[in-house]
């Protein structure tokens, strides 16, 4: 197979929508942390807790997603130089760890969204809680 300098530039647009889709995640739960943070300091609660621990983990899941993303897309500039200095065989290598970088940033994306659905699930059982209180 061979590999032009528009092979890797093919990846540049898909990795920055990721790297923004990893932003907005990252902003969104430090935004649902700090208020998680007042609401457990007025009511301490166990459904409270464990939504608390399940963002920590989302967090750091989201952090190490950024980083294989940024190390991917990297990456891809390392293998567009190295194309550009006539390193087919270099190229190739490198163009080889941008997309294994890219799968390892997914695969923990589908992990956190698996967490996320988790977290998604206490706040249901806490309504369902709620719910069967009050009757």
């Amino acid at each position: 197979m061979d590999i032009t300098l528009t092979s890797p530039a093919l990846l540049f647009p898909a990795i920055s929508l990721l790297l923004v889709a990893y932003t907005n995640r990252f902003n969104t739960i430090g935004s649902r942390i700090r208020n998680l943070n007042s609401q457990y300091r007025e009511h301490p609660d166990d459904i409270l807790m464990g939504q608390i621990k399940s963002l920590r983990k989302r967090l750091y899941l989201i952090r190490n997603m950024q980083a294989f993303g940024v190390a991917s897309l990297f990456c891809c500039v390392l293998c567009m130089f190295i194309l550009f200095t006539g390193q087919l065989l270099a190229g190739k290598i490198i163009f080889s760890a941008c997309l294994v970088l890219m799968l390892v940033s997914l695969g923990l994306s589908f992990r956190e969204i698996l967490l996320s659905v988790q977290a998604l699930d206490l706040e249901l059982s806490r309504m369902q809680q709620e719910r069967s209180c009050e009757q």
